[in-house]
């Protein structure tokens, strides 16, 4: 068989089974005349068998009649052992037709010849245009095998390419039944097809696979057509059996098919290694018997910028094994595991493709002792010990950039590749490149949020004396990306921390980048002393006004669509607890014993999404000791299970009492189900201390101006009493200016304390609602100078509401302080 033939048919445009169903047969005795007619024919040309048979096949063909004789275009077809070509035929209405016709030459016994005329509408018909405009040409150039048989299914007539097919010669074939000279299941299939077409006069259409009888390759397919033939009287005279390997038509559907399904599949998932690994699976075994896909090594990790085809000189890039399959268990062909840098052997075929960002196809490949196989040993080996012999290494490009390399090799299968085999792997590769590409570009998004996220989110979390902290952070699967969540815990003074946890509706760059901004102004309010209730409400405004910034901005997705927070302010000094939520989920509180609660929280709503609800603050004795559990909820709630399961399974994993925070921390993760988190867990806990009684000093005055001296009095001896002798000058002023200021601005009494802790916090309360705000006095005023004597006497000093008015505090540096102190210092 001509194989030849076939490939350079193009892809897509193959002989199939359907192009020799509706061919139209007439049979011809030696000198034109018809000696047999099928229905095919007579739907074609309109004409029946009595019609016809018996009468110059010039009545339909007007080649025949244009010819000097027809005994002239006889001589012609038996010199030419044949004709073909595009011709017209005339319609028992008067039409004529274009079509494609074919004349192929029969021998008999005792050297008889009859002619079979094939003819095929060339003329496209509404809705098989493609189909039917190629089938004509397609048949005058594929070898097609045809055989007359009786009705006793004995073969009468057959043509040289028969033999082909079959191995067997025309004198064993003639006089003989197909099941008499080649035995098989295929042989009496196809004889009850025979018999089926003689009974009812049908055409019937039979695929079959062998092997050709000079092939020690794969086997090939083949279609055969059977057409009952009729005689003058419409009786069956025997069958005409039309065949032809569609072996290239099948495996280019095969193949067509398969790239059909890379569209679906090699888009399915954003991770680069699993992107590759499909490639690797769709090639094997269809087009290859052992494939290997290497990526450029930082695009696994979505770092560094995109690399570009290297020109002569420049250094070759660092490849990683991303993908492997083969016909064989365990792949025994790759040196080299997925995950494994590769090392590229130098003055290869890889090295050329990498260079010119070409396809190269090597179809024998030379493994002789010194070629560049010999470079990488450990490859050498894998090479000859598996019977590599045929290679294709395809680049993987997208955007003009390299992602990295295909290798198409053929070991068990003994066809080498050829140029057919290249389109194919290239338009494979091209549709994978495209899912790589995206898989890439998610990949450095990815992990440019995620370090975004990690640099913006705090590295080291101290609860000074008041609380003891650990947390965990655990960012969302790679379909869904990082997210907005952040937690934190932020000195305040007296001692106090605020405990802080928030989410930001979505995912990726703009989710992070929005935490990072609202974790910001968290900061800000909560140096603002402001209550939690309060607080919320200013990053509610805070919240909507970035949002309605980012809608100003035309053709800009708005990155910021909403945020959840819980903000909480813990007391050491009285073990109480203010907290306040916006649209977020309450927290868990687990008593010294194990037992664990929900505070009945107002949930609120959540931030910037133009509700302006009013936020309520709810107040908690905590025991010291307790623990209390902040979190996202990601950490709660997943694809299967609801919030109230989330929160029962969390309240479950943490009410162990004697394990350390840390633990605490691994154990309510690992309650997590199995599949990956499609939100970010965060997860921050606390457990709660207590200032000792001796650490806290407190008192009343009275509102005139007796309680200065009485001030300075108390603290100096509390000072004296706690050994901090060093701090009493400057504490008795820092009181003398504070309780002065109580005293003009405010009615009633006055509140003073005294806090050790990790610092000196002197706080004086009064009934005045205003903060107190430092002025700059000229040299001729007598006042406008205390708060900033306070301010260069401490580190810092600020002022808060409480109920009924203000407290306003300064903080000294302890002599011996240079770190944090233990809770009862």
């Amino acid at each position: 068989m001509n194989i030849a033939t076939l490939d350079a048919v193009t892809l897509g445009k193959q002989l199939t089974a359907s192009d020799i169903s509706d061919t139209a047969i007439a049979l011809l005795d030696e000198q034109g005349t018809v000696a047999a007619w099928t229905h095919t024919a007579e739907r074609l040309v309109g004409y029946s068998a009595g019609d016809v048979v018996g009468r110059s096949a010039a009545l339909v063909l007007p080649s025949f009649k244009e010819a000097t004789t027809t005994s002239t275009f006889v001589e012609q077809c038996r010199a030419e052992n044949g004709w073909s070509g595009a011709t017209v035929v005339r319609h028992r209405d008067g039409r004529v037709l274009d079509v494609s016709v074919r004349i192929t030459m029969l021998r008999g016994q005792e050297g008889t010849a009859r002619w079979l005329a094939s003819v095929t509408d060339t003329v496209p018909q509404s809705g098989d245009a493609i189909d039917r405009s190629v089938r004509g040409p397609l048949l005058a150039l594929a070898p097609i095998g045809v055989c007359i048989r009786d009705r006793q299914l004995r073969s009468t007539y057959v043509n040289d390419v028969a033999e082909s097919h079959d191995g067997l010669p025309r004198d064993r074939r003639l006089g003989r039944r197909f099941t008499e000279v080649l035995p098989g299941a295929n042989a009496e299939t196809i004889e009850a097809v025979m018999r089926q077409v003689l009974q009812n006069g049908a055409t019937k259409i039979h695929e079959y696979r062998t092997w050709l009888p000079t092939s020690q390759g794969p086997e090939h397919q083949f279609a055969a057509s059977f057409q009952c033939l009729q005689g003058a009287d419409g009786e069956s005279l025997g069958v005409c059996v039309i065949g032809a390997d569609v072996t290239a038509s099948w495996q280019a559907r095969e193949r067509l098919a398969v790239l059909s399904q890379a569209s679906t599949r090699l888009g399915s998932t954003l991770d680069v290694m699993q992107a590759s690994q499909e490639l690797a699976d769709l090639a094997v075994p269809l087009l290859a018997d052992y494939v290997a896909v290497d990526l450029e090594q930082s695009i696994s990790f979505g770092e560094g910028p995109p690399v570009r085809i290297s020109a002569t000189g420049e250094r070759l890039p660092a490849f990683r094994r991303a993908g492997l399959a083969s016909i064989h268990q365990g792949v025994p062909e790759s040196p080299w595991v997925r995950g494994e840098p590769v090392n590229v052997p130098p003055a290869s075929p890889f090295t050329a493709v990498l260079r010119t960002g070409k396809s190269r196809l090597e179809p024998v490949l030379d493994t002789a002792s010194g070629t560049w196989v010999d470079k990488v040993p450990e490859l050498a080996h894998r090479v000859r010990e598996n019977g590599m012999h045929s290679i294709m290494i395809v680049p993987i490009r997208a955007r003009r950039a390299l992602l990295g390399v295909a290798l198409f090799v053929r070991t068990t299968d003994p066809v080498p590749f050829h140029e057919t085999d290249l389109l194919l792997a290239e338009e494979l590769v091209g549709r994978a490149a495209q899912a790589l590409d995206n898989a890439r570009r998610y990949a450095r998004q990815h992990t440019a949020a995620l370090t975004l996220q990690r640099n913006l989110l705090p590295r080291h979390l101290t609860g000074g004396t008041a609380v003891e902290v650990a947390s965990r952070y655990l960012p969302a699967d790679g379909d869904h990306g990082v997210g907005g969540d952040w937690f934190d815990v932020i000195p305040l003074s007296g001692a106090r921390v605020a405990l802080v946890v928030g989410d930001v509706v979505g995912h990726g760059l703009n989710a992070a980048a929005t935490m990072g901004r609202l974790r910001t102004a968290v900061h800000t309010l909560a140096d603002m002393e402001l209550p939690p209730d309060e607080l919320l409400a200013h990053l509610d405004d805070t919240v909507q006004r970035l949002g309605e910034e980012e809608c100003d901005v035309p053709d800009q997705i708005p990155a910021v669509t909403g945020a959840t927070c819980l903000y909480a302010v813990y007391d050491p000094a009285t073990r109480r607890c203010t907290m306040a939520a916006a649209g977020h989920p309450p927290p868990a509180i687990i008593d010294p014993q194990g037992r664990v609660t929900y505070p009945d929280l107002p949930t609120g709503a959540p931030l910037g999404i133009g509700v302006r609800d009013i936020f309520e603050s709810v107040e908690l004795e905590l025991a010291e000791g307790s623990v209390l559990a902040l979190y996202t909820d990601g950490l709660i709630e997943t694809r299967d299970h609801d919030i109230e399961e989330g929160m029962h399974r969390l309240g479950t994993a943490l009410a162990q009492p004697g394990r350390t925070l840390e633990d605490l921390c691994d154990i309510a993760t690992q309650t997590l189900p199995d599949q990956a988190p499609c939100d970010d867990v965060t997860l921050l806990l606390v457990r709660t201390r207590s200032l000792s009684p001796s650490q806290v000093a407190s008192w009343t005055l009275r509102g005139d101006q007796s309680a200065v001296r009485t001030a300075r009095t108390l603290a100096a001896r509390q000072l004296t009493e706690w050994g901090l002798e060093d701090l009493q000058d400057a504490t008795k002023l820092i009181v003398s200016e504070l309780v002065t200021n109580a005293i003009r601005h405010g009615t009633g009494q006055i509140g003073l304390r005294l806090i050790r802790h990790q610092v000196l916090t002197c706080e004086v309360s009064d009934t005045d609602a205003f903060a107190p705000r430092p002025c700059r006095a000229r040299t001729t005023d007598e006042n406008g100078r205390g708060l900033f004597l306070v301010t260069k006497l401490s580190r810092r000093w600020g002022s808060r509401s409480i109920s009924g008015g203000k407290v306003v505090w300064a903080e000294q540096d302890l002599p011996y302080a240079s770190g944090p102190r233990s809770a009862h210092t």
